[in-house]
């Protein structure tokens, strides 16, 4: 047989520390602890922790920049390969070449000057990072600066061409039950 007592509900087993319980002790090691802790440790943790760094499908931006127009095709999604492939007609290649004047003439640390465009169906390549467009809705030109995060869309999809929804109450006449309501 065992040497160690058996526990039953009415068998208690007295705790180690003497006069005090285990609640007891872990509240005097946190305040041990908490006088410890300073600010230095505070800034050095804060220092350390760094912010997401951003990658497009594996690839992060620094090597995304230096990627020839082929080694894109190779990693943006399948309908943006095929418009690749068939190549960068006149104004799509225009539009690029606004924006690389807007980056040059831009004075350091400043945001380029807004290039306005009609084409909602350009794909947004790695060489557009950093400038500002304004992308016709159809009605006005909405300015977007372009970010990392929007390689591989459309400029469609950051400037909206029609009005959200905001249902409210229906009009005269939309509901079976106004029908014997008179219209006025």
């Amino acid at each position: 047989r065992n040497s160690l007592p058996r526990l039953h509900p009415g068998n208690h087993i007295r705790s180690s520390i003497p006069s005090a319980s285990i609640g007891e002790s872990v509240i005097n090691n946190t305040a041990t602890m908490a006088d410890e802790y300073n600010a230095e440790e505070a800034a050095e943790i804060k220092k350390r922790r760094t912010f997401r760094k951003f990658s497009y499908r594996g690839i992060d931006l620094d090597n995304l920049l230096d990627l020839s127009s082929d080694q894109l095709r190779d990693v943006v999604h399948a309908r943006a390969r095929r418009r690749i492939n068939r190549g960068l007609k006149r104004r799509p290649m225009g539009l690029i070449k606004k924006l690389r004047k807007a980056k040059q003439e831009a004075k350091p640390n400043e945001k380029p000057d807004l290039v306005k465009t009609h084409l909602r169906d350009m794909i947004v390549v790695p060489e557009m990072i950093g400038s500002v467009i304004g992308i016709y809705s159809g009605k006005e030109f909405n300015q977007v600066e372009i970010k990392p995060e929007m390689v591989g869309h459309y400029l469609a999809e950051f400037s909206i061409s029609y009005k959200p929804v905001k249902h409210g109450r229906p009009g005269i006449g939309a509901t079976h039950s106004s029908r014997f309501i008179p219209l006025k």
